[in-house]
């Protein structure tokens, strides 16, 4: 794996193992070194995040600055919210891999 980033408040991950494998969500909480909190807004609120292990998440390119601002001006960001953020990260990747004709 090389390098390890270090995983931001508002990024998108990739969830890699547990039952929400293969699911995007948002870094809304780092614990430490090795742990975040994530939440996708639909299964997973944003007042019952899941402890993730960052070795267990893909980390992906896109920052949702919507979210950190929340965050950083209440403390909190609302699940409809976070539920945009996924959707729409989702909504690119798609049109992305139709214009690669994947």
């Amino acid at each position: 794996m090389g390098e390890t980033k270090k995983p931001q408040l508002g990024q998108i991950v990739k969830v890699l193992r547990g039952k929400d494998g293969s699911k995007y969500a948002v870094v809304i909480g780092i614990v430490d070194e090795r742990f975040v909190n994530i939440a996708d807004g639909h299964k997973r609120r944003f007042d019952q995040p899941k402890k993730k292990n960052v070795l267990h998440l893909e980390l992906q390119e896109t920052i949702s600055h919507e979210v950190v601002s929340s965050l950083l001006e209440t403390g909190r960001v609302t699940n409809g919210k976070l539920r945009h953020v996924v959707d729409k990260f989702t909504r690119e990747l798609q049109s992305e891999a139709l214009e690669k004709g994947e």
